[in-house]
């Protein structure tokens, strides 16, 4: 049988060429958001909200609870899966902002773990390279949608 001897957590993150408020708006406003991630929202992120996220094309959805919100400098939510994620936002130089972001609270048997740490670590890296494309060169990469084109519901 193995073990972990600590939950691992999942950290990435990307240099985005635009100022902080464009990039923070980018994961609170959904009509932003939509453009690069998840296709549909039930709000704005606000502290202590319950939002829904709907992936339209796989037929899933999550329901996130906002904890805390900073302005320009960082999210925390809670996923239904008891997952907290947290966005912090840091400005680099004029009109680049560094986005990091972390995901733990894993749970389940070591290799469920394992292949938690792995999906989180490969989306949020997609989200990332899709913001990206989109605030930096107004392309929309689809990549979430693309990734997996077979399991899409009909």
């Amino acid at each position: 049988m193995s073990t972990l001897s600590q939950i691992p957590q999942v950290r990435t993150e990307m240099l985005i060429r635009k100022p902080v408020h464009e990039v923070f708006q980018a994961f609170v406003d959904p009509e932003i958001t939509t453009k690069f991630w998840f296709t549909k929202s039930s709000g704005h992120l606000e502290i202590g909200t319950r939002i829904r996220w709907d992936w339209e094309m796989y037929g899933v959805w999550d329901e996130i609870f906002v904890k805390e919100l900073e302005e320009n400098q960082r999210i925390v939510i809670e996923s239904s899966d008891g997952t907290e994620i947290e966005w912090c936002f840091t400005v680099r130089a004029d009109h680049e902002t560094l986005v990091a972001i972390t995901n733990s609270g894993f749970s389940g048997e070591p290799d469920e773990i394992v292949n938690q740490c792995l999906d989180a670590m490969g989306g949020y890296t997609m989200v990332l390279c899709g913001l990206k494309a989109l605030l930096e060169h107004n392309i929309r990469l689809n990549l979430v949608s693309d990734r997996a084109p077979d399991a899409h519901v009909i």
